[in-house]
């Protein structure tokens, strides 16, 4: 146990001293004497040398006293217990305000002394190991969070996995929708309206979550996806069931194993993945589905995912139409500005739009 007496008095600090250096088999204990509060906390510092158990604090010192110094030290990151010595008993109160763990009175009693020093061993040992408990748990938890973390994004890479055994183009869909998702957030990032929210952590997080916008589709029959022809109504049904599907499937697998339900926390890439797979067909004049939201009800990240979607989908070849053209599907999206999109993003689409055949190329 490391102790410091701090005193003014050189004899008060030698007579402690001498105490505990007769018991020093019994009750092993390295002392350190400060004659000031000043002194005290350059020793109490981090680079003091010393982290100090216990602290043997007198009240009445010049300058700064002992009932300032011990109010200093609880700033400290690790405060070392506080025993005040003092010649008024009625200052005791005022010492256990600060959080002091006992006082003992002048003249200092050797047994008296003796037994306050090992009591606040045996509490100190004891507060060590609870420390040194819990930090192991924490390791464990972090351990077993790290596992399911793992865990989660095997399951998550063999869904995408069987999406595009189903899609061969599903892969290729997703990686163009990040790359364009990618430059829209760096033209609103600069909008105040978004300026906000786009930072690069948000960013980071929208651009993981964003791949699995589609998972939903797993649950819509080969029969529908591959149909050459138009879709009939109860068709549509079914591949617009896709985005409620998809969020389903995200919460399932994000619950957790008692089966209560606990959404990813919100401001998470997978809450944004639960989000996003549920949201990004509405539109901004709440004709779309699956909740029929409407304006900023709408998310911010499902509004961006509207547009960089929709611009695929109409630029990529699907069994029923040819591919649109760069510029006709440039139109398509203007025509829906403060219907189908957020006038705002449809605006920053705009500005970047024409960079995007290029960054398509490289994922065809």
């Amino acid at each position: 146990m490391n102790i410091l007496i701090v005193d003014d008095e050189a004899l008060a600090r030698s007579r402690l001293r001498t105490l505990l250096d007769d018991c020093r088999d019994a009750m092993p204990t390295t002392v350190t004497e400060a004659a000031s509060a000043s002194e005290a906390l350059a020793r109490l510092s981090p680079n003091g040398g010393h982290a100090f158990d216990l602290v043997l604090l007198d009240i009445h010192m010049p300058g700064q006293d002992g009932l300032a110094l011990a109010h200093a030290m609880q700033a400290l990151a690790h405060p070392p217990a506080v025993v005040f010595v003092t010649a008024h008993a009625d200052h005791a109160v005022r010492a256990f305000e600060l959080d002091a763990v006992d006082y003992l009175t002048k003249p200092v009693r050797p047994g008296v002394l003796l037994a306050r020093v090992a009591a606040q061993l045996a509490r100190h040992n004891a507060a060590r190991r609870q420390h040194a408990a819990v930090q192991a748990l924490q390791a464990d938890v972090q351990r077993l969070q790290g596992d399911l973390d793992t865990a989660l994004g095997v399951t998550l890479q063999t869904l995408l996995h069987l999406q595009d055994a189903r899609d061969p183009g599903a892969a290729l869909h997703r990686q163009r929708t990040q790359a364009y998702l990618h430059s829209l957030c760096q033209v609103l990032r600069r909008h105040p309206r978004f300026a906000a929210q786009l930072d690069d952590r948000q960013i980071g997080l929208l651009l993981r979550a964003a791949p699995l916008h589609d998972i939903g589709l797993l649950a819509v029959p080969d029969r529908v996806l591959d149909k050459p022809g138009p879709l009939d109504a109860a068709e549509r049904q079914l591949v617009q069931g896709h985005a409620q599907a998809g969020a389903e499937l995200l919460a399932r697998m994000l619950a957790p194993p008692a089966g209560t339900a606990a959404p990813a926390a919100p401001g998470s890439w997978l809450h944004w993945a639960q989000q996003i797979a549920l949201g990004h067909h509405e539109r901004w004049d709440g004709q779309g589905y699956p909740q029929g939201l409407a304006g900023d009800a709408i998310d911010w990240p499902l509004r961006l995912m509207a547009v960089v979607d929709t611009y695929d989908a109409l630029t990529a070849r699907r069994p029923h139409r040819q591919a649109l053209a760069h510029a006709d599907a440039a139109a398509v999206v203007a025509a829906g500005r403060g219907q189908q999109f957020d006038p705002d993003v449809t605006d920053a689409f705009l500005e970047v739009c024409d960079d995007w055949p290029a960054m398509g190329l490289r994922h065809v």
